[in-house]
């Protein structure tokens, strides 16, 4: 079986959109002219680089695609016929879809030839005011006292684990990342250790964004009574778990040294899930009796939420990165009170220091430079 790939053009001329392999055109000029020759002129090019190509295909697709006999005009082959009807099947059918998939390129194209439009590529936790956040630049603030620059604003997130959200900006792969702590974390904490290696003194940006509460997702009217980590693991309650890597996970392995138990307490399956909203469907759907997530994932999927506790959800961007227009527009738009308002409006979920560019000292209680001594040369991140 062959594997099909596609491929696009840029061109400033208005052409009809094609998804169309050259072998075709070539194939249609041999049998409309009946010749290698004359297929070549009608397409303007040379005898050898036609006859070369088919030689090619045929190699590639392992099957001959002309025939031609001295004295005797040259015609497809079998197969040749059926690649010709094949084409003429699927663009009869998917004309239409094409037709749409050129328009989408070209929507997002027409951001890239526009000086007024900032696309900021950020790799994030998953959260749900980040998904609100994204159409909310979209539709634009409304507040009259908005910028030009503010209305333009296009963010690309990619969301993904906290940890690998941060190795994303430092690896270059976009300019912003999305991580949550746990409010509170003090010193040679899970939460410390997980993050600081991470973050780089005087080159990192702290930007406020929201805080959230996590809590425990159970089946509507919560039959076994869980009301803590301890209950899970006295009950042997089935619990849906999220992967090693996300900020969920050190959240509730930091919250289990708190509750002096250990994951094999409360983990006692192989049951992972990429997302609070695949662990509340876990949950809704019976195959778990818990999972810790965000109250609106709860909601959205009709369960009860224990509230165990709360965190900040930070934004961080290289300190270079933070007078590029994007971020500016960015900063701009998260301080004002039309997104202030909006985020009020999903559960578990409040605005806090959104937009403000902060030091990493004062949100992460762990972070002291001076008596940090695996970095004897960083600064302080002022």
């Amino acid at each position: 079986m062959h594997r099909l790939q596609f491929h696009y053009t840029l061109s400033r001329d208005s052409s009809p959109a094609l998804v169309r392999n050259p072998l075709i055109d070539l194939l249609q000029a041999v049998s409309n002219q009946g010749s290698i020759s004359g297929g070549a002129r009608a397409l303007g090019l040379s005898y050898r680089h036609v006859w070369g190509e088919l030689k090619r295909w045929e190699n590639e697709l392992g099957n001959e695609l002309v025939v031609w006999e001295k004295g005797q005009s040259a015609r497809l082959t079998d197969f040749g016929n059926k690649l010709m009807w094949a084409e003429r099947q699927a663009q009869a059918r998917l004309a239409p879809q094409i037709e749409a998939l050129r328009a989408e390129l070209e929507r997002s194209y027409a951001l890239a030839f526009d000086d007024s439009v900032h696309v900021v590529t950020l790799y994030a936790s998953h959260d749900d005011a980040l998904s609100a956040l994204r159409e909310h630049a979209l539709r634009g603030p409304s507040d009259a006292s908005a910028r030009p620059d503010a209305r333009r604003l296009h963010l690309d997130i990619r969301f993904t684990g906290s940890v690998d959200a941060i190795r994303a900006l430092n690896e270059g792969r976009c300019v912003m990342a999305g991580f949550h702590t746990l409010l509170g974390t003090g010193k040679k904490t899970l939460t410390e250790r997980t993050y600081k290696p991470l973050l780089q003194p005087g080159q990192h940006k702290i930007i406020g964004f929201a805080q959230r509460t996590q809590g425990l997702m159970v089946a509507k009217g919560n039959p076994l009574g869980l009301r803590s980590l301890q209950d899970l693991a006295d009950q042997r309650a089935r619990f849906a778990a999220r992967s090693l890597g996300s900020g969920t996970r050190v959240v509730l392995d930091e919250l289990l040294i708190q509750a002096r138990l250990m994951a094999v307490d409360i983990i006692s399956n192989d049951h992972t899930e990429p997302s609070h909203a695949a662990v509340a469907q876990a949950v809704a759907a019976g195959q778990c009796d818990a999972g810790l997530g965000i109250a609106a994932a709860a909601q959205r999927a009709g369960l009860d939420f224990v509230p165990l506790a709360d965190e900040r959800y930070h934004l961080v961007c290289l300190k270079s990165a933070l007078l590029q227009p994007g971020i500016q527009a960015l900063l701009h738009l998260l301080q004002t009170p039309a997104w202030k308002s909006e985020v009020a409006t999903i559960t578990g979920y409040a605005a806090l220091q959104s937009g403000e560019v902060l030091s990493m000292r004062r949100v992460l209680p762990w972070w002291d430079y001076r008596q940090d001594k695996s970095h004897p040369t960083d600064q302080p991140n002022r």
